[in-house]
């Protein structure tokens, strides 16, 4: 019998991604509380950039935004928000999606699947994502549990399950 395996990855969907800035813009543009501060949400090339004219105002557009994403699906720990900022008149974030596991999540990853996880489970890295594989489905899903269960700066997925 062939092993089973499946993926590790973190990726976002960029769709969603999208809805949740679009949502969080139109939420900006009719509050009150963000009127005529100059805040506004809106995508740079990659990244989103939030702007207001104070601190505190840049920090609850993001808190709308995250709100937006939190509903949409998107775990917070696939976007990395960067500190308010002066820039003239005005503070800025800049906040930028994660899209792969980077090599040292992905070792840590891997240890602790060698570590915690079943005996007959073996795991690899494969550029930005991680192949598990084992002759047991039941140890696989097992492997999905701990890895659900662990505390990691990193969003995960699992695909390919087969």
């Amino acid at each position: 019998m062939a092993d089973s395996s499946f993926d590790v990855v973190s990726k976002v969907d960029a769709m969603e991604a999208d809805n949740a800035l679009n949502q969080a813009r139109k939420e900006v543009e009719q509050r009150y509380d963000f009127k005529n501060v100059g805040a506004s949400i809106e995508t740079s090339g990659e990244k989103v950039l939030i702007k207001a004219s104070t601190e505190e105002r840049a920090k609850a557009v993001l808190d709308v935004y995250e709100s937006k994403l939190i509903k949409r699906g998107i775990s917070l720990k696939s976007i990395d928000a960067g500190e308010p900022y002066p820039s003239g008149k005005e503070y800025r974030i800049e906040v930028s999606m994660k899209d792969g596991i980077d090599q040292e999540h992905a070792k840590k990853i891997n240890k602790l699947i060698r570590d915690e996880g079943p005996k007959g489970v073996k795991s690899q890295i494969q550029g930005d994502e991680l192949r598990v594989q084992s002759k047991s489905r039941d140890d696989l899903q097992a492997t999905m549990a701990l890895l659900k269960g662990a505390d990691l700066d990193v969003s995960l997925q699992f695909v390919n399950f087969r």
